[in-house]
């Protein structure tokens, strides 16, 4: 149906009615002040190796530890750890430390040219290491808890597998581990593409370049409609804090060493050598079946990233008979930072923990 030309300048009029509203909305949003502060849970950084550091959130006073023993988290090299301190409701550093966790966590910096020769190895069996030897002495413990996140768990399982006498309990959220699916786009890309290339002109592969690589996984999603809800919400204080702290946390991403980048796409996106007990790293092999401690997997249904179905091979895989796969109706982040799984997340892993926990010193 044609519309009536009083229809049309009716609709033209609404049209700049409403972006003139917006722009007001803005302009009132930005003649106030925002907290857009992330991680803001205290911590003291009590180790640092080169780029690496590694914080310490101590239990609060007067909150009883529920889990005695201490627990790791290794994130992964891609984007912040800051991402488990986002928002103040929402965080689960905190959320863990009002359940009695003593928590520490692996800040892996940012790195320069000069760490672009580094490997998996380096990573994990030079500062993984280091900092899982360092908490036991600091500690007086036998063993640590490690859980790991996305690429970060891919070498915390590596890690459990090459150190388990070190390792108490495992616990791997959003973690590939089996590399064979054509369930996500990433996956399918990263099968035929040339990672020497890349990493021979690049040295560090950028992390501005992957961003924009996992924006094109779901241009609609990631790049239309959140700015979409950002109008909608425009008058929504809290709502534009917690986007702002989203942003703040998704572009800052630091590179990712050449090296270790072009081992993990080859033996792991395109040869699948973890999940087939053939992953070399420096001169051992990863076998997963030396995993005989406890091991909880988290995974997101709705994962565009990591699907499930490169997630969930992972507890048939090791040795261990006291696993448990914990599959989330969200998606990569969603775990994380999403109100309804934050009263999800943290007291499934401290009720876990808790069943498995026994204090030994040395």
């Amino acid at each position: 149906m044609n519309m009536s030309m009083d229809e049309t300048l009716k609709g033209f009029t609404n049209y700049f009615k409403n972006s003139l509203n917006i722009t007001n909305k803005v302009k009132d949003l930005i003649d106030q002040p925002l907290n857009t502060k992330i991680s803001e849970t205290p911590y003291e950084v009590i180790y640092t190796e080169d780029r690496v550091k590694l914080k310490h959130y101590k239990v609060p006073e007067g909150i009883k530890k529920k889990v005695n023993v201490p627990l790791l988290v290794t994130y992964a090299l891609i984007n912040r750890e800051t991402m488990l301190d986002l928002q103040p409701k929402r965080s689960i550093v905190k959320n863990f430390l009002e359940k009695g966790v003593e928590l520490y966590m692996i800040d892996w910096g940012y790195p320069s040219m000069k760490d672009k020769y580094l490997t998996i190895e380096d990573h994990v069996c030079g500062y993984m290491d280091n900092i899982v030897d360092f908490i036991r002495v600091r500690e007086n413990v036998q063993k640590i808890n490690l859980m790991g996140i996305c690429m970060g768990g891919t070498f915390s399982a590596i890690y459990a597998s090459l150190f388990t006498d070190k390792i108490k309990n495992l616990i791997t959220t959003v973690t590939p581990t089996n590399f064979d699916t054509k369930q996500g786009l990433l996956h399918v890309w990263m099968k035929d593409l040339n990672v020497d290339s890349m990493v021979d002109d690049y040295g560090n592969i950028p992390g501005d370049l992957m961003n924009f690589g996992f924006l094109l996984l779901n241009p609609a999603r990631l790049m239309l409609d959140k700015y979409k809800g950002f109008a909608r919400n425009i008058d929504n204080k809290p709502f534009i804090e917690n986007f702002v702290r989203m942003e703040k946390w998704i572009f800052d991403s630091p590179d990712v060493p050449g090296e270790t980048f072009r081992q993990f796409i080859k033996d792991l996106y395109q040869k699948n050598l973890l999940i087939k007990n053939q992953l070399i790293v420096g001169d051992r092999r990863v076998d997963l079946k030396k995993i005989n401690i406890p091991v909880l997997n988290f995974y997101g249904k709705n994962d565009h990233l990591v699907p499930p179905e490169a997630c969930d091979k992972l507890i048939e895989e090791v040795g261990s008979s006291d696993v448990e796969n914990v599959c989330l109706n969200t998606g990569h982040i969603g775990i994380y930072v999403s109100s309804k799984y934050q009263n999800v997340f943290v007291p499934k892993i401290t009720e876990w923990l808790s069943e498995r926990d026994s204090f030994k010193k040395v």
